[in-house]
């Protein structure tokens, strides 16, 4: 990559074929501050970690695959770079904002891309450049994230021809002293499955001997874990996954395990759990003490 030498903040943007403008702080710049204003009122991290957690589940397709660690050989690094597209979508939908041309949105009146990456730096478009654009930066091995606004000043991106679509990446500097993160570096939600020593993940996803068995070795495993709805999907392989966790808690039951779920779990155990999430927990004798909410994550 082409070493950079920055311009900074009060200098004239250049290497530009569009008018000449001034390069601006985030205090001085009056469409990032509307942005960070309107951004200001929502719960941004928690938004932003429910969609990236969505659009890898969407890219892995468990129930269909079986596949639940993005890291895995078995997904093309094509199917990661591809997080970021579903991502846009994601949080447009749960920030319910438009999708807008010549870029992703516009929040409070101003153009604004929505950038995400699995490595170290974004692509801009040209389309993107001297723009405000969300940048989001997903940390796989460290199952983190977090995000920036940053006015992607033509000066502040790497110079030549970019990749074939022309785009090019945001200079570090720029990103750390001149653009305004959103959250810092915040824990993404880890598939269960991961916990599972490699003898056993082969047990829970092979085909025999069947759904009910599969659920029931993962339950048993995997006790005292919060088990979301896309893992049940995963394993069990099924448009009806809850169907199947009914069938297996008779079984469960006869190995002392109570699977519970929703108000049932706040009720019997005081555990919070989300729609669709379950959780195994053994029988224990009375004044033993029940697994908190600290025990189920």
């Amino acid at each position: 990559m082409a070493r950079l030498i920055l311009q900074e903040p009060g200098d004239f943007c250049t290497n530009t074929d569009t008018s000449e403008h001034l390069l601006l702080t985030p205090a001085d710049d009056p469409q990032m501050r509307s942005v960070l204003s309107w951004l200001g009122e929502l719960p941004v991290a928690r938004v932003y970690t429910e969609s990236i957690r969505a659009s890898i589940d969407y890219v892995l397709d468990g129930g269909r695959t079986g596949r639940f660690d993005l890291l895995s050989p078995e997904v093309h690094p094509g199917e990661r770079a591809s997080v970021g597209a579903k991502l846009e979508f994601e949080i447009l939908r749960n920030l319910r904002l438009p999708k807008t041309k010549p870029l992703d949105t516009a929040i409070a009146g101003v153009p604004v891309d929505i950038k995400a990456t699995v490595g170290s730096n974004w692509a801009i478009p040209g389309e993107a450049h001297c723009q405000l654009c969300l940048c989001t930066q997903i940390q796989l091995k460290k199952n983190r994230h977090r995000t920036w606004l940053v006015r992607a000043h033509r000066s502040w991106l790497y110079r030549g021809k970019g990749n074939h679509d022309g785009k090019r990446g945001l200079a570090v500097h720029a990103r750390e002293h001149w653009s305004v993160p959103l959250y810092d570096w915040t824990p993404l939600p880890v598939n269960p499955l991961k916990y599972l020593s490699e003898e056993v993940a082969q047990q829970v996803l092979a085909d025999q001997p069947g759904q009910v068995q599969r659920l029931l070795t993962m339950f048993r495993a995997l006790e005292g874990k919060v088990i979301p709805r896309n893992t049940l999907l995963t394993v069990a392989r099924s448009h009806d996954p809850m169907r199947r966790v009914r069938d297996v808690k008779r079984a469960a039951a006869a190995e002392g395990l109570t699977l519970l779920c929703g108000r049932d779990a706040m009720a019997a155990r005081g555990i919070s759990l989300q729609p669709g999430e379950w959780i195994a927990v053994r029988d224990r004798p009375a004044g033993s003490g029940a697994p908190g909410p600290n025990d189920a994550r």
